[in-house]
């Protein structure tokens, strides 16, 4: 059996941390199954890589950034090598050259293509445990690349899927996914199961479980996971197809503090001014998410949408770059967004209502509205998303079994 554990970086934040992963490891392997871990940089080591980066240049060149993360993993990896050496147990750590994990040539946002899985076949039928480095790959230029916070879950998945592992374990610091964050929703309760597509909505709508692109590679790949706490035995969250099982009418809310509403007003009202806008922040790696257009008035319209809140400042200055048929552009970083997701909206009407009674009652003001058939999400001013949550929460019972 073959099993890939991921670990995050409050998993592994100090030595005590590090040896009760290892301790961990340690146990599956003496199971006699073959053991792959994937580690994130120590605690928050990368937050204060970006710190020393801003301090030498405010506005680092991306490659650059992407060499300096890259650290962060390098010291997990080898410490934890180290770690399982005393314990008894042959262990190696893996970079991204070394096993080699293949980009694409985005800095610091970059998608994996393929793993070579020669070199870390080789070292398990050595009966070696294999630590590899979240988060980084190589590009075609054979530059460091990194995949974006939250990168080293894809790293796991995408291992999982290339060396096709029996098990594929996500730990962290919480004890599964919850139908809110709990350390913002009182009543949160921890969900057994939960369906690929629900997961990838809560993941992308800043649950900050899992990275979403990680559930996208799960679902391509039929990869089930597991997502359950490095600190515990509890048994965690199962995320996989979701077909034959009873689907929820709602399975959790979710707040996204890290957005920006950008509108432009004014804009002229003529065919393919959408695709000009749109295709323009496309080409500056920018994601839009939701986009609302007003009614044309005198050959002009307004459009508005979001982006995360770093991208915001570009995203305006792509805009005021490449066009000039408006009369202004106004960046809101004082919003966010709350979410609903479930499966069971598809066969239920009324679902968005009650959502919408639930802030009507706490005097929270709607900004946009954005809906799928298992979502719907509203902007709101960010104070207010705390309190939203919990509203809605508690409107759909979320907490209760």
């Amino acid at each position: 059996m073959l099993v890939v554990k991921k670990f995050g970086g409050t998993s592994v934040a100090n030595k005590e941390r590090i040896f009760n992963v290892a301790n961990r490891c340690v146990e599956e392997y003496r199971k006699g199954n073959d053991v792959v871990v994937v580690l994130s940089a120590m605690g928050k080591y990368t937050d204060e890589l970006i710190d020393m980066a801003k301090d030498i240049n405010e506005n680092p060149p991306k490659r650059e950034m992407d060499m300096l993360f890259t650290i962060g993993e390098q010291m997990s990896v080898a410490l934890m090598a180290m770690a399982m050496n005393k314990l008894g147990v042959p262990a190696v750590s893996l970079n991204a050259f070394q096993v080699a994990m293949h980009t694409t040539s985005v800095y610091g946002n970059a998608r994996l293509k393929r793993i070579d899985s020669e070199r870390i076949r080789h070292e398990l039928e050595q009966k070696k445990i294999v630590i590899v480095t979240g988060f980084q790959g190589i590009n075609k230029f054979d530059d460091y690349t990194t995949l974006g916070r939250g990168g080293s879950d894809t790293t796991a998945v995408a291992l999982a899927a290339a060396l096709n592992a029996d098990a594929c374990e996500i730990y962290t610091d919480v004890d599964g996914v919850y139908t809110a964050d709990p350390r913002k929703v009182k009543d949160a309760r921890k969900l057994d199961v939960v369906t690929y597509d629900e997961m990838l909505e809560l993941a992308t709508l800043g649950a900050g479980v899992l990275h979403n692109r990680s559930v996208e590679l799960a679902k391509k790949y039929g990869v089930t996971l597991v997502v359950r706490s490095s600190l515990n035995n509890e048994e965690g969250t199962i995320v996989k197809e979701g077909s034959k099982m009873e689907k929820m009418l709602v399975s959790g809310v979710a707040g996204d503090t890290d957005t920006a509403r950008i509108a432009i007003i004014g804009l002229k009202d003529e065919p393919g001014i959408a695709f000009k806008l749109f295709n323009a922040l496309a080409k500056s790696n920018i994601n839009v998410d939701m986009i609302l257009q007003s009614i044309g008035r005198k050959g002009t319209k307004d459009i508005s949408f979001t982006v995360s809140e770093e991208n915001a400042d570009e995203a305006a200055a792509v805009i005021n770059n490449n066009f000039d048929n408006f009369e202004s552009v106004d960046v809101n970083k004082n919003v966010a967004k709350v979410s609903i997701v479930g499966a069971g909206m598809q066969t239920n009407a009324g679902v968005a209502a009650k959502m919408f009674e639930a802030l009507y009652d706490e005097n929270i003001n709607i900004r946009m509205i954005s809906t799928s058939e298992i979502r719907v999400t509203v902007l709101i001013d960010r104070e207010n998303t705390e309190r939203a949550m919990n509203a809605v929460h508690d409107k759909f019972s979320l907490g209760e079994r």
